[in-house]
C-alpha cells in the first residue's frame, strides 16, 4: 500500500501521444520514463484509475487499483522495442489450445464442449485460416505447421496494446482461439471467461461450489475484464 500524494489526475495530449499528469506533473513508469500511450480514450480511463485510487490525498491505494496503468506500462515498456518475445509466447498457446482437448466422458459436458468450443475453432478457420485438430483425454495432438503459423502471424499482426492484452487474458482462459476473439472483439469478456471455464463450472455444476475455486475464478475474470476494456479503448 502506498499513500495518495496528489489531488488531480488528468490526461493530456504530450508530443503526438497523450500522457497521465497528477497534479500537472507527468507520471512515470518504475524504469523513469514517462508513461506515454497513442490513445486519448486510454489516457483518460489511465487518468481515471488515479483519480479514484485511494478516495483522495492521504488515501491508501494499492497498484492493484491502476490494472489498466500495468497494462499500458507493459505494452511501453517491455514490448514496444521488441514485440516478439511476447507474440511468441501467446502464440505458443495455439500448439496446444483448450479448445482442442475434450473430454471422454460424461456425455453431457461432451455435448456441451462441443457446443460451445467447436464454433469458435470454426470462427479461427474462417477468420485465420486455421484449422485445428481435436483430441480427446489428456494425449497431445500435434498441431499442423501451417495452423501454427497462420496463428503466429494472427497475433504477430496486433498492436502493442493488443498485445499487453492478449498477454493477460491467454494464459487465463488457456486457449489462443478465445484470445483473438477477444481481440477481434467478437468475444465479450464475461463468455470468454465462461468458455475457458466451462469445464470448471461444469464440475462446480455437478458437485457443488468451492470457495477458494470461485475466488480464484473470479480474478481470472476480472483479469479478461480488463483485456478487453484494454483492447475496447484502444480501438475506440
Amino acid at each position: 500500500m502506498v499513500k495518495r500524494f496528489w489531488d488531480q489526475a488528468t490526461a493530456e495530449a504530450v508530443d503526438g501521444g497523450y500522457a497521465v499528469l497528477l497534479d500537472g506533473k507527468p507520471m512515470h513508469l518504475p524504469g523513469g520514463k514517462i508513461l506515454r500511450v497513442a490513445h486519448a480514450t486510454l489516457a483518460q480511463a489511465v487518468a481515471a484509475e488515479w483519480q479514484l485510487a485511494g478516495g483522495g490525498k492521504g488515501g491508501e491505494m494499492s497498484f492493484a487499483d491502476t490494472p489498466l496503468t500495468r497494462l499500458a506500462g507493459t505494452a511501453q515498456d517491455r514490448i514496444a522495442a521488441d514485440p516478439w518475445p511476447t507474440v511468441d509466447a501467446i502464440a505458443r498457446y495455439g500448439e496446444t489450445d483448450l479448445l482442442c482437448y475434450r473430454a471422454q466422458a460424461p456425455a453431457e459436458l461432451v455435448r456441451r464442449q462441443a457446443d460451445a468450443w467447436q464454433p469458435w475453432l470454426d470462427w479461427a478457420e474462417q477468420r485465420h485460416a486455421t484449422k485445428l485438430r481435436v483430441t480427446t483425454g489428456i494425449v497431445a495432438v500435434r498441431q499442423h505447421r501451417a495452423s501454427v503459423a497462420a496463428l503466429r502471424a494472427a497475433v504477430g499482426a496486433l498492436d502493442l496494446w493488443a498485445l499487453a492484452a492478449l498477454g493477460v487474458a491467454v494464459p487465463a482462459l488457456g486457449s489462443l482461439v478465445l484470445g483473438l476473439a477477444l481481440a477481434d472483439q467478437q468475444l465479450d469478456p464475461a463468455t470468454a471467461h465462461a468458455l475457458g471455464a466451462l469445464d470448471e463450472l461444469f464440475q462446480a455444476e455437478q458437485w457443488g461450489e468451492d470457495a477458494q475455486a470461485a475466488a480464484r475464478r473470479q480474478a481470472i475474470a476480472n483479469d479478461i475484464a480488463i483485456a478487453a476494456r484494454m483492447i475496447a479503448l484502444t480501438r475506440a
